[in-house]
């Protein structure tokens, strides 16, 4: 996967029509000690990044240029295996038994989420999410912006700390962590039925077991107020596998 700088995402850009100053630039990078497969998808048809997914080594990052309004989701996979034609599996975040996504990833799996402003004057929307389970740390920080511009992300090792009821193992190791509704599917766990509002739907031990470990981080379905964070003009940094 080519490497780009940030001149060379402006020019990009602005071959393409695009007004460079109004450009978001995400850059994705693997802290982890092994190789993660990010996956992407986008939530409005606006543009894929990465066509769906690619292999990022150890210490490696990459590039990409956001286009404005544009909506979706990254997660990183772990323990894939792809063929030549890019058909394989992962053993966790599998989005299909392919490289390239082009759908979800299979729960549990950590979430970063977006939603980029139609201008640099408005505000972007971004979070990193557990509700659908735990594989790999996140992390995303705003670069550049003016705002509120949270660092979001979850830096905590959750399989080491998952309860043996949530847990996702493969040869005897903890792989991810399963979220509460996953493991239970209870109306309690899923905030639905009579537990679908945020009246009814309250934290519960396990989701609180994930908010303290991971504090600016989604741990049950309504747990916006501490979990939603804002920046404007801002470029980002999503990093797996982050530090303190």
């Amino acid at each position: 996967m080519e490497i780009f700088s940030r001149l060379h995402l402006l020019l990009l850009l602005f071959s393409l029509g695009i007004v460079a100053s109004s450009a978001t630039v995400f850059t994705l990078e693997n802290r982890c000690s092994y190789t993660i497969w990010p996956g992407t998808l986008c939530g409005n048809g606006i543009a894929t990044l990465g066509d769906g997914g690619f292999e990022l080594a150890p210490g490696a990052s990459v590039q990409f240029p956001v286009p404005q309004t544009w909506s979706g989701r990254i997660w990183g996979r772990t323990g894939c295996n792809f063929d030549a034609s890019g058909t394989g599996t992962c053993a966790t975040g599998d989005c299909g038994g392919v490289l390239k996504c082009t759908g979800g990833g299979a729960p549990p799996v950590s979430l970063v989420e977006f939603t980029i402003a139609k201008s640099a004057s408005d505000k972007d929307f971004y979070d990193v999410s557990l509700v659908d389970g735990y594989n790999v740390g996140l992390g995303v920080k705003a670069v550049g912006g003016t705002g509120d511009c949270q660092y979001a992300g979850c830096v905590a090792d959750l399989n080491g700390k998952c309860p043996a009821e949530l847990q996702v193992t493969e040869s005897g190791t903890v792989v991810a962590c399963k979220s509460a509704c996953a493991a239970f599917n209870t109306p309690q766990f899923c905030c639905t039925a009579d537990h679908s509002t945020p009246e009814t739907c309250s934290p519960t031990q396990y989701s609180q077991l994930f908010k303290n470990a991971c504090p600016s981080a989604y741990s049950y379905a309504y747990d916006d107020a501490s979990s939603t964070c804002t920046c404007s003009g801002s470029d980002y940094l999503i990093t797996f596998c982050p530090t303190s």
